[in-house]
């Protein structure tokens, strides 16, 4: 199975750190944040991985990763050459993924304690797509599955009244039939191609799974959670 790191995006809510550097690349405890999207990949066997980011920011990360050798994967480099969505990025993956191949995408913002190995093994018996969900006390700031008869029909995104306790991280598998799926779906209204409008297609022909990761995991986007997984890395670094 392969892997896609999404690194890409503005980073606004880290403004103005962002300004000067990749979100994905502020560090977290020793190491960059990419860093630790890398090692969980490689820990689930998963060593031949594409890495989308921004133009600006490409030569930064071949720098500090280069060929992936030292960490013992394998790296493929894309460019998003504007930031138009999580599904725009993953778009780029296409000529990276064969036809009827499996795959995880990660953004790499995501970070956490729990093994990627469970749940690789649980999407190869499985078809479409699979997400990854954490039971949180604030799901309205993220996307919010909406269950019925143990399925998810369709996933909210940043829904005023959320209808579960779960929120869906981002990490994400897909079979090679989502590329075709980014191409049925249209812009949101700030213009970008939503990876839940993906998601939400899967949800549709009842073909989108879940499994709940049950340790600490992270959306280290703001400040604060920044610096909650930066406190938390450096604890186990001791």
């Amino acid at each position: 199975m392969k892997g896609v790191i999404l690194a890409g995006g503005k980073g606004t809510r880290l403004a103005p750190l962002t300004a000067v550097v990749n979100k994905h690349l502020l560090p977290v405890g020793k190491y960059p944040m990419i860093h630790y999207s890398v090692l969980k990949l490689r820990e689930a066997e998963i060593t031949d991985i594409l890495l989308v980011t921004g133009r600006e920011a490409a030569g930064d990360f071949i720098r500090y990763l280069g060929s992936g050798s030292e960490m013992g994967v394998r790296l493929t480099y894309r460019v998003q050459e504007e930031a138009a969505g999580i599904a725009n990025a993953l778009e780029l993956a296409r000529p990276f993924i064969q036809e009827g191949e499996k795959f995880v995408v990660m953004l790499g913002d995501n970070l956490f304690e729990e093994s990627l190995t469970p749940f690789v093994r649980s999407f190869e018996q499985r078809e479409g797509a699979m997400v990854l969900l954490k039971k949180v006390d604030e799901p309205y700031r993220y996307g919010v599955p909406v269950f019925r008869e143990g399925r998810i029909i369709r996933i909210e995104e940043k829904p005023d009244h959320p209808r579960s306790e779960y929120c869906v991280t981002g990490i994400y598998w897909y079979d090679s039939g989502v590329f075709d799926r980014i191409r049925r779906i249209v812009p949101s209204e700030r213009g970008e191609l939503e990876i839940s409008d993906v998601n939400n297609l899967y949800a549709e022909e009842m073909l989108l799974a879940y499994e709940v990761m049950a340790d600490w995991w992270i959306d280290a986007g703001t400040f604060s959670s920044l610096q909650e997984a930066s406190k938390y890395m450096l604890k186990r670094q001791e």
